[in-house]
C-alpha cells in the first residue's frame, strides 16, 4: 500500500527581540506549528535564542526550531509573523517611528516573498495598522493574506479586566475592541455580554447592576493603556502578544474557522477604503475569509470613522 506524506506546518517569526522570542516560545510550548523558524539580522542573537528553545523540545509538542541570520530559514513557511522593527526612542514621534519601520518593511517584504510566496503574513510591528497597508501595497498580495494582530491583544486585555470585576473566567466574557491599535481604539459596549447577558444588565449577588458608564469608561481606559503600564515597569510587552500570535497561528493553520478582531485593508466595509483597522474577522488557513458586519450604535460608528481618519492622516503623511 502506498504511503502519503504531508509537509509539516511551518511558522516563521521575523525578529528575535523580546516579542519575537516570546512568540516563538509560546508557539513551541503550545504546539502551534510543527516547525518554527526564527530569523533576525543579528544572526548571533537569533542562533542563541534558537539553541535555548531547542534545548527544551523534549518537553514540547512542536518538533523543532531553526533559525539564524540567513533569510532562507523562512523558506516555504505557511505563516510569517513580522515583529522586527525599530523601537520608539525618547523624543521620537509615532510618525517618525512609522517612517523608520516603513523603510525596514520595504527592504524586508520582497525578501520574505521570495522565500515564502504562499504564506500568510501577519504584522505585529507597530504601528501595525499603518504597516499593514504598506505591506499589502508592497507585496501586491490579496488583503486576505496580509493583516495584523491589531486589537486582538487589546480585546484580551479588556476581557480580562471585565472578568476580574465580575469574578469569573474571561472565557465567559464577550466584548471586542475595534479600530486602531492605538489611542483611537474603542470598545463595542453595545453588543458586549457576559455569557448571554448584556454587560450593562449584569448584576451582583444583591441584584445591583455592576457595570455603569463610569466603570465601563475606566475599563476601556485600562485596556487601552495597559501596555504603557507594563512598559513602564519592565521595558516591553512580550508575553501576552507572544500568546496572541501563537493562538492566531493555530487558527491560520486550521481548516476550522475562528473570529478575531484583526486589522486588514478594508475595501468598502462601512464605506472605508484603503485603510487598515481592526474589525471582527473570520479567519482560517485561507487567511481572512471576510470581515463581519457587526452591529454598531451611532456613537460607535462615529468612533470607527474617527479612528479611520486618524490612520488615514498617518498614511498620507507617509506617502501612502
Amino acid at each position: 500500500m502506498a504511503t502519503t506524506t504531508s509537509t509539516p506546518s511551518k511558522l516563521s517569526v521575523i525578529g528575535a527581540g523580546a516579542v519575537g522570542s516570546s512568540l516563538a516560545y509560546a508557539s513551541l510550548i503550545r504546539g502551534s506549528a510543527e516547525e518554527i523558524a526564527l530569523y533576525d539580522l543579528d544572526g548571533k542573537k537569533a542562533d542563541a535564542e534558537v539553541r535555548d528553545l531547542c534545548h527544551g523540545t523534549q518537553f514540547t509538542p512542536s518538533s523543532g526550531v531553526i533559525g539564524g541570520g540567513n533569510i532562507e530559514v523562512v523558506k516555504d513557511s505557511d505563516v510569517v509573523i513580522i515583529t522586527a522593527g525599530a523601537k520608539q526612542r525618547p523624543g521620537q514621534t509615532r510618525l517618525d517611528l512609522a517612517a523608520t519601520n516603513v523603510n525596514i518593511l520595504k527592504s524586508l517584504m520582497p525578501q520574505l516573498l521570495e522565500q515564502a510566496p504562499d504564506a500568510l503574513y501577519v504584522l505585529v510591528t507597530n504601528p501595525c495598522d499603518v504597516l499593514t497597508v504598506v505591506a499589502q501595497k508592497i507585496s501586491g498580495l490579496p488583503t486576505s493574506r496580509v493583516f495584523s494582530t491589531g486589537t486582538m491583544l487589546d480585546t484580551s486585555r479588556l476581557r480580562f479586566a471585565i472578568a476580574q470585576v465580575a469574578r469569573l473566567s474571561p472565557a465567559h466574557v464577550h466584548a471586542t475592541i475595534m479600530g486602531e491599535h492605538g489611542d483611537s481604539e474603542f470598545p463595542v459596549w453595545s453588543s458586549a455580554k457576559i455569557t448571554s447577558i448584556p454587560i450593562r444588565d449584569w448584576v451582583d449577588s444583591t441584584g445591583k447592576r455592576m457595570f455603569d458608564e463610569t466603570l465601563l469608561a475606566q475599563l476601556s481606559d485600562e485596556a487601552m493603556h495597559a501596555a504603557y503600564t507594563v512598559i513602564e515597569g519592565k521595558g516591553a510587552t512580550n508575553y501576552a502578544i507572544g500568546l496572541t500570535g501563537a493562538r492566531l497561528t493555530e487558527a491560520l493553520l486550521s481548516s476550522k474557522r475562528a473570529v478575531f478582531p484583526l486589522s486588514s485593508v478594508l475595501n468598502g466595509w462601512h464605506d472605508l477604503y484603503d485603510v487598515a483597522l481592526s474589525v471582527p474577522s473570520l479567519v482560517s488557513s485561507k487567511g481572512i475569509e471576510r470581515v463581519l458586519d457587526v452591529p454598531l450604535d451611532a456613537q460607535e460608528i462615529t468612533m470607527l470613522r474617527r479612528s479611520a481618519a486618524t490612520l488615514k492622516e498617518s498614511l498620507k503623511a507617509l506617502g501612502f
